[in-house]
C-alpha cells in the first residue's frame, strides 16, 4: 500500500506541474495566473457541489432505514472500525450491481449502492464492497479524485482557449510560437487524462487493501469483484463518473491499461487472494 500511496503523490504532483507548465508556456505569467485562478474556482465549486451532482445524475434516493436495515448495519459497523462518521446511504434503482462513494470529506460522505448489488451479493460479499467504499472515505480518496479531475479539466479548458487564441492570432509577450501552442494544446490534455486515470487505478488498489484489512476478510471483496465483473453493465449513464464506481459500470471493448478507469479485475482479485494468507 505504501508504494501505491507514493505513486499517487507523484502522479498528483505531475498533474499539477503539467498544469503550471502548460499555463506558462501558452501565456507566460498571465497564462500561469489564469491557470491557477481557474483551478481554484473549479476546486471550490466541485468541493461543495460535486456529490450532489453525481447523486442526481444517477437518480439516487436516500436508503430508508427500515427497508435497508441490514445495509445500514453493515455501513455503521465498518464505519466504527474505520473511525469515521457513518456515511449517508443512497440507493440507485438499477439492476447492474455496483457502488460508489462521494462527498466533500469523511464528515459529509455518501455511499451509493444499486438495487442489483443488494440482490446479487451475499451478506459477506456486500461487507467486502462496503468496506472498499468506506476505505475510499478513510483514505481521503474523495478529495484526491476531485482534485485530479479538476486539474485535468482545467488543462483541457485552457487547451481549448489556447487553440482558439492561436487560430485567431492573438499574441502575447512572453509565450511560444503558434506551432508550439497548438502542439501543447493537443498533448497536454492527453497527458493529463493519462495521469488522472493512473491516479484512479492506484487508489482502487489502496482501497481494496484498506477495506480488506477493515473487515479482515480479503476473500469477501475478491468474490464480490468476480461477480461484478461478470454481471450486466449499465445501459446508459455519464461515463465521466465511471471512475467513482467500485468497478467500471459500462460495457464495451477493453482499452489499453493507460486509458482504463480501473485496474484489471483479475489483478485486483489476485492481490486480495494473496492478502488472505497474510491477515
Amino acid at each position: 500500500m505504501f508504494i501505491d500511496q507514493i505513486k499517487t503523490t507523484a502522479l498528483l504532483a505531475g498533474l499539477t506541474f503539467l498544469l503550471l507548465i502548460f499555463g506558462f508556456s501558452i501565456g507566460g505569467t498571465t497564462g500561469l495566473t489564469i491557470a491557477l485562478l481557474l483551478t481554484a474556482t473549479m476546486n471550490i465549486v466541485s468541493y461543495w457541489y460535486s456529490d450532489k451532482l453525481v447523486l442526481k445524475m444517477h437518480k439516487a434516493k436516500p436508503a430508508n432505514h427500515e427497508m435497508f436495515e441490514d445495509l445500514h448495519d453493515i455501513v455503521k459497523n465498518i464505519s466504527i472500525r474505520a473511525s469515521i462518521k457513518k456515511p449517508k446511504i443512497f440507493i440507485i434503482n438499477s439492476q447492474s450491481p455496483n457502488a460508489f462513494a462521494t462527498g466533500r470529506n469523511d464528515k459529509n460522505a455518501v455511499i451509493a449502492v444499486t438495487i442489483g448489488l443488494l440482490e446479487k451479493l451475499s451478506h459477506r460479499e456486500l461487507k467486502g464492497v462496503i468496506a472498499h467504499e468506506i476505505a475510499h472515505i478513510k483514505n481521503k480518496d474523495l478529495l484526491i479524485s476531485t482534485v485530479s479531475v479538476i486539474l485535468a479539466s482545467a488543462i483541457a479548458y485552457i487547451a481549448v482557449m489556447a487553440r482558439w487564441t492561436a487560430i485567431f492570432g492573438n499574441s502575447r509577450e512572453d509565450g511560444g510560437n503558434l506551432l508550439e501552442i497548438i502542439t501543447l494544446s493537443i498533448v497536454a490534455p492527453i497527458s493529463a487524462s493519462i495521469l488522472r486515470l493512473a491516479i484512479s487505478r492506484s487508489r482502487e488498489y489502496v482501497a481494496d487493501e484498506t477495506g480488506a484489512k477493515l473487515i479482515k476478510d480479503p476473500e469477501a471483496l475478491a468474490d464480490a469483484l468476480v461477480k461484478l465483473e461478470t454481471s450486466p453493465k449499465l445501459e446508459r449513464g455519464n461515463r465521466a463518473a465511471a471512475s467513482l464506481f467500485i468497478i467500471n459500470p459500462f460495457s464495451g471493448g477493453r482499452f489499453i491499461s493507460l486509458l482504463s478507469t480501473h485496474p484489471e479485475t483479475s489483478a485486483r482479485v489476485k492481490r486480495l487472494r494473496k492478502m488472505a494468507f497474510t491477515l
